[in-house]
């Protein structure tokens, strides 16, 4: 069995990357990196602060070259932010650099799991719904075009989530040891 890659965890906010991250590079025994996280440790700021006093432009900018940094290290599982798919310099430096997991959840789920979150900019507005719809209708096209594996999240613990991409990228590295090892008798 050849080593796994990097896996790189990509989808909307409220998908469970973070969390699902930690449990997939407990497993592994990788480091985990958090991409927005390790732009708030790098600027001394959380991120609706950057949105306030950079704009959206400038927050993007910055987590370009976090991801840049963070997809050269290796063995690890990285998180990477809802919107990071959007600048094509960061969907290139995931698909070249390990494996992407696409994690898909509803819209429904994301408005449960963001309800009390105030550390997202772009959600502090009246209609929230609306934006997560338009989010996805923009975003999906963009995160299944860089993923190499999508996996529901919704209405899954995040254990199930992390055993299913661990067989699924196994699967994607060594398609034959899926079939020798079901193959296999025991003595």
């Amino acid at each position: 069995m050849q080593d796994l890659p990097n896996l790189f965890l990509i989808g909307p906010m409220g998908a469970g990357k973070s969390t699902i991250g930690r449990l997939l590079a407990a497993e592994l025994s990788r480091d985990f990196f958090d991409s927005d996280h390790a732009i708030q440790a790098r600027c001394g700021a959380d991120i609706p602060w950057i949105f306030d006093v950079e704009g959206e432009q400038g927050f993007r900018q910055r987590e370009i070259h976090m991801i840049d940094e963070l997809t050269q290290r290796h063995p690890v599982v990285v998180a990477t932010g809802g919107g990071a798919v959007l600048r094509e310099e960061n969907r290139r430096a995931l698909r070249e650099r390990g494996t992407v997991v696409y994690l898909l959840t509803t819209v429904d789920q994301q408005l449960r799991r963001t309800a009390k979150d105030r550390n997202r900019p772009l959600l502090q507005c009246a209609d929230r719904e609306k934006v997560l719809n338009d989010m996805f209708a923009a975003r999906d096209p963009l995160y299944r075009a860089t993923s190499d594996i999508t996996v529901r999240t919704d209405r899954r613990s995040p254990r199930a989530v992390v055993n299913e991409i661990v067989r699924r990228v196994r699967r994607l590295v060594d398609p034959l040891e899926s079939t020798n090892s079901s193959n296999r008798v025991s003595p």
